[in-house]
């Protein structure tokens, strides 16, 4: 890692993306980095990037290189379609670099380097190379100079709003004056009779210009018909190493638009707002006759005046932090800028910094006697959609640039429907709610210390009474008595219930002694055996109870640890694991439904229950539908199961009773999660409208109506694609097409919707605030993506779904994109007590939504993985019990374990297996409620039957034939793990302070904490891996003679062509014949978002006629898109 740096010869500029998320976003920040401070100009676009994007991005910023990372299923179309693009539009100079891990194949990293792509990087490369030594080939690769190739036509083809012909002489003017000098001085005499208006704006370093921007940029588009606009954003260039962010992109969600073009500029020079090539840069912007241009500065301390000499309108943005009133009379800009916005106007003070900025505005231009009305001082909240300031603001911008130019620039926009407020998640006097939790929770311990320290002296007074009155003396007598009254005067301080607790010791013991065990779950009365017989005769217990005899001990260790099933629930939740469940979940995700529902059926036979965990393509995981486009088609069906509509979810749990209570689904979907729900919870409705058909012998009278439907509507009515597997029974079949409520009455319907919603059991992820830490797949602006959550979860309490995690609070990500196992625990029970505390912001109760909330935590081979769960469960229910006053099932977390994808390597795979048996071992020794184990092959490739059968033999041996596991509290009593618990408790209660002092999760959110500790951690690891300080078998110590290279798998499992192109004609039929509907339930869907309705209530009908793509784009309009972070 401390190799000689390769030295740059030219400024060179690089694209940086991932086509997907998590692990690969974190990567491919941290080579931008490195990149960086290597000497590149980075514009950097962040995850769930378009080919479309990138290379648009590439050509208006005349790039030299794109570098990207990619993933499995895709990357071939996906790279080879950008090359198509680049070389369409005559920009086949710019070199494309990639990556994406073992599931990138060596023939297909050759086949993809014959194709014209510059570098594939494999992990081997990696081993050999390095980051940095990655960097350094690549940077050689792409080390020319840009502007030296000006094609004849260029200066004409500006007024064609050619882009390519602007990036060229923008480069030209920025890079080879000299060579170019005839053309630029034809662009300036052309420029000199522009009247084309520039907005300058500028202001302080994190004031959110960008963002600012981007909304200007989108109530434009929206108030012109065909206006252009041109942005040119300035950003600092490093001193010591000459590289620059060129960070405004990844913010700005309406750039990538035909009517927009946008360059990035860096200032090559330190303690400048603006580079040198400004003016020449307007200059051809001018001269290709955009309608406006909009001029951003870097945010340099509180920023300089230089905007003002390339501006006709000057616009400066600030925060309410700026300190004391006295601060705004150092501000320059406060002099000169025509219009101020006072921007994250949510943040504390910010009413006062409007009236202090006011003030100061009128003071410094003498005007005394204005009102504050009628000075341009706007409180904007750029982050928030459809802010009223922002439109007050862009309205005011317009006018002044109108009064100032010769044309109508744009028109103002009507502040109806705006939002006057911040839309808050958690009240500002809320914030400290992990602090208090942390307080809460310590508070606990030492009051259990406490009372342990009591009830031993009340253990040794009454051992020494015992003592003494065997002695039968007098004297002994007398001192019993003494004693006596000590023991009544120490006993005032033992707590009432700790007495009883120590009182009914032996009788607890006495109950796990006894061959059944009664107890009750949900008002049902169970009894279990206490005992198995192990080959050799003996009775081995399930529950094991220490064998203390001191009070103190035994009433710590009844307060901290207890037995399974009793507060706080530290060895698990339930006091015996049902017999004849194992923890094991099927787990399945490939191709179309179809191929899907039978993997589901292969792994499941022979289960006394059926949980079946359910993996998504990025296509429906970023909520966008099956398409012919090259970057959308490679990812149909890989790496997941292409779910775009109602009949998919029919089909893909076909054969399944999704009401029965040994049925459970899991599905790992997040941004568009609400509208997956609708689709599985339509599909459990209508297999029990099937059942009802059924059983009422109407199958052929709904069979009619189903033709007649069909043959009104005039196309072909969907049906499941070859023959059902074995153990599948057609149910969910029957109404393809159709639903429920088309063929039955209506309060038949009615009724079975009612039934079924409270008998459904599994859990949707939907954790959105993971999404955005981990960058992941975040769709939707994160308030109106916690919106939609809440809404699930009061449609949950109305509807009485007792049994469905309405959010699967998850770790599991964060651990994948990079994170330590303490930051993974911290983080992620901060985000579940920021979902407790806003859904009660929303007037909830905590006893009806607290059993909806579920957690899901990767299990990795670290020592603290090994009390992940534990610690987990006694954090909540202390919280829980004493801070929220939550009843006993709100108390208990539940939570699903899914071993390492990290510790999956690409090299001796066969390893992985070793690992993924510690790690399963982990999870089921500390009582996890659900499992799913990894198949050793991931690492390279969608896994196989084989290679799915033998994880989930993994899990099935542990808990079959493995004898100790038969004991369902074995780390109890084991002092290694009483230490780590202690130990990750403490150091996730920290955690808790560290956030609380950012703000609370959605305040650290904000400076990107979170993000920048995981990719921190991420970096650590790796840097380990590569230096051979950590140690991993196969991989960086013990290779084989060969030098263990990446394995290539001998079965690659992709979608075919005929399963992509089915779903993309089936899609097309659903919108052929639902069209008239479609229109209406999107209308009624977006109305309920305006009027702030439950939109999943709204929902359930839109998912029985329209498509994914479909409900999340007319969301959009009324929620907002993701504005990516760095």
């Amino acid at each position: 890692m401390n190799s000689e740096r390769y030295p740059l010869k030219n400024k060179i500029r690089i694209v940086t993306a991932a086509s997907l998320f998590d692990g690969h976003d974190a990567a491919i920040n941290i080579m931008r980095r490195i990149l960086q401070s290597s000497g590149a100009e980075v514009i950097h676009l962040g995850h769930d990037r378009s080919v479309e994007e990138v290379v648009n991005t590439a050509i208006q910023e005349d790039a030299n290189a794109i570098a990207m990372t990619s993933y499995q299923g895709g990357h071939n179309e996906y790279f080879k379609y950008m090359y198509d693009l680049l070389k369409e539009r005559g920009c086949e100079h710019i070199r494309i670099v990639g990556g994406g891990g073992g599931v990138i194949l060596p023939e297909e990293i050759k086949m993809l380097q014959d194709y014209g792509i510059t570098r594939i990087y494999s992990p081997d490369d990696g081993r050999e190379l390095g980051l940095q030594g990655m960097i350094d080939d690549m940077l050689e690769r792409c080390d020319f100079k840009t502007g030296l190739d000006i094609k004849k036509d260029d200066v004409a083809n500006l007024k064609k709003n050619d882009k390519q012909a602007i990036a060229r002489l923008i480069s030209a003017a920025e890079n080879a004056p000299e060579e170019n000098k005839a053309e630029l001085e034809k662009i300036r005499k052309i420029a000199s009779a522009s009247t084309t208006p520039v907005l300058g704006i500028t202001g302080t370093g994190g004031a959110g210009k960008s963002s600012l921007v981007d909304e200007l940029i989108r109530r434009f588009l929206m108030a012109t018909e065909d206006s252009k606009i041109a942005i040119v954003s300035v950003d600092p260039s490093k001193r010591k190493t000459g590289g620059a962010l060129l960070g405004d992109r990844i913010r700005m969600n309406a750039v990538n638009n035909e009517r927009v073009y946008m360059r990035s500029l860096a200032t090559r020079q330190s303690n400048l707002a603006l580079s040198v090539y400004v003016n020449d840069s307007l200059d051809v912007l001018k001269a290709a006759d955009f309608d406006l241009i909009i001029l951003e500065t870097s945010g340099i301390g509180q920023s300089d005046t230089e905007i003002e000499e390339h501006s006709d309108v000057s616009l400066y943005v600030m925060t309410p932090e700026y300190g004391a009133a006295t601060q705004l009379e150092k501000i320059d800009m406060l002099d000169f800028a025509d219009i101020i916005a006072v921007n994250k106007f949510d943040k504390r003070g910010a009413q006062d910094a409007l009236r202090d900025v006011k003030k100061q505005y009128k003071r410094n231009r003498g005007l005394f006697e204005a009102g504050d009305d009628q000075v341009p001082v706007y409180g904007t909240i750029a982050s928030q959609f459809n802010d009223r300031g922002m439109t007050e603001l862009y309205n005011t911008v317009i006018s002044q640039l109108n009064a100032k130019s010769d044309k109508i620039v744009a028109e103002a926009l009507t502040i109806e429907g705006t939002q006057e407020d911040k839309a808050s998640v958690i009240p500002g006097k809320r914030t400290r709610y992990l602090s208090e939790i942390s307080e809460n929770n310590r508070s606990y311990d030492e009051w259990v210390n406490a009372q342990a320290k009591v009830a031993q002296k009340l253990y040794g007074i009454r051992q020494a009474i015992d003592t003494a009155l065997e002695s039968g003396e007098e004297s002994g007598k007398l001192l019993a008595e003494n004693l006596e009254t000590l023991y009544k005067q120490v006993e005032l301080d033992l707590d009432p219930k700790n007495r009883l607790i120590i009182e009914q010791w032996a009788e607890k013991v006495e109950k796990y002694k006894n061959p059944l065990f009664k107890f009750q779950v949900r008002n049902k009365e169970l009894s279990i055996e206490t005992h198995t017989k192990s080959l050799s005769q003996l009775d081995i217990p399930k529950v094991c109870l220490p064998k203390y005899q001191g009070w103190g001990d035994i009433l710590k260790w009844s307060l901290q640890e207890n037995v399974p099933g009793e507060f706080p629930y530290t060895a698990g939740l339930f006091p015996f694991k049902r017999e004849g469940e194992d923890p094991t979940r099927m787990f399945a995700g490939e191709g179309g439904p179809e191929r899907t529902n039978r993997r589901f059926h292969y792994v499941s036979k022979g289960m006394p229950a059926k949980r079946l965990s359910t993996a998504f393509d990025s296509v429906t995981l970023y909520g966008n539908d099956p398409h012919l486009r090259p970057d959308i088609y490679g990812k149909i069906g890989n790496a997941g199961v292409s779910i775009c509509c109602l009949d998919d979810a029919k089909k893909l749990y076909s054969g399944f009773d999704l009401a029965h209570p040994a049925t459970s689904v899991s599905m790992t979907i997040n941004g568009p999660a609400p509208i997956l729900l609708g689709f599985f919870l339509n599909a459990a409705i209508d297999q029990q409208c099937e059942r009802y058909i059924t059983e009422n012998g109407l199958e052929q009278e709904v069979e009619a109506k189903i033709v007649k439907i069909y043959q009104d509507k005039g196309c072909e009515r969907p049906r499941y694609q070859g023959d059902l597997p074995e153990g599948n029974d057609g149910l969910g079949l029957m109404l393809l097409g159709v639903t429920g409520d088309q063929v039955l009455p209506a309060d038949v319907y009615q009724q079975i919707k009612a039934k079924t919603l409270t008998l459904v059991r599994g859990t949707v992820q939907a954790d959105i605030l993971k999404e955005d830490q981990a960058q992941n797949t975040c769709i939707f602006s994160t308030e109106f993506a916690l919106r939609l959550m809440g809404d699930v979860q009061e449609y949950f309490i109305d509807k009485g779904v007792r049994n469905f995690y309405s959010v699967s609070i998850s770790g599991y990500h964060i651990a994948e994109a990079g994170a330590n196992p303490i930051t993974q625990l911290a983080l992620t029970l901060a985000n579940g007590f920021t979902f407790v505390e806003y859904y009660l912001s929303r007037g909830m109760d905590i006893n009806e939504f607290g059993p909806n909330l579920s957690f899901f935590f990767s299990n990795g081979i670290d020592p603290e993985y090994a009390v992940i769960g534990r610690v987990a469960r006694r954090i909540w229910s202390k919280a829980m019990k004493n801070k929220y006053s939550a009843n006993a099932r709100a108390q208990m977390l539940k939570y699903h374990i899914q071993t390492s994808g990290r510790s999956l390597h690409a090299q001796e795979i066969d390893f992985n297996d070793i690992r993924t048996t510690l790690q399963a071992l982990y999870a089921i020794y500390d009582n996890c409620n659900s499992l799913h184990t990894n198949a050793y092959d991931e690492a390279i490739t969608t896994p196989t039957e084989d290679s799915v059968r033998r994880a989930m033999a993994i899990q099935l041996i542990i808990n079959r034939e493995l004898g100790l596991a038969k004991n369902e509290n074995p780390i109890q009593g084991s002092f290694i793990i009483e230490e780590l618990t202690d130990l990750v408790e403490e150091a996730v209660l920290t955690e808790f302070d560290r956030i609380t002092e950012r703000g609370g999760v959605l305040g650290a959110m904000e400076t990107m904490y979170q993000r920048s500790k995981i990719q921190e951690e991420s970096l650590y690891y790796e840097n380990l891996k590569h230096t051979g300080e950590y140690p991993i078998i196969g991989v960086n110590t013990f290779l084989s003679s060969k030098g263990s290279p990446t394995v290539i798998p001998s079965e690659v499992i992709r979608a075919t062509e005929e399963e992509k192109n089915y779903q993309i004609d089936m899609l097309a039929s659903l919108h052929q014949a639902n069209e008239a509907q479609v229109k209406d339930e999107l209308k009624r869907l977006q109305l309920a978002a305006i009027r702030q309705e439950n939109i999943f209530e709204h929902m359930m009908d839109a998912c029985k006629v329209c498509s994914l793509g479909q409900v999340v784009n007319s969301l959009f309009e009324v929620g907002g898109q993701y504005r990516r972070n760095m």
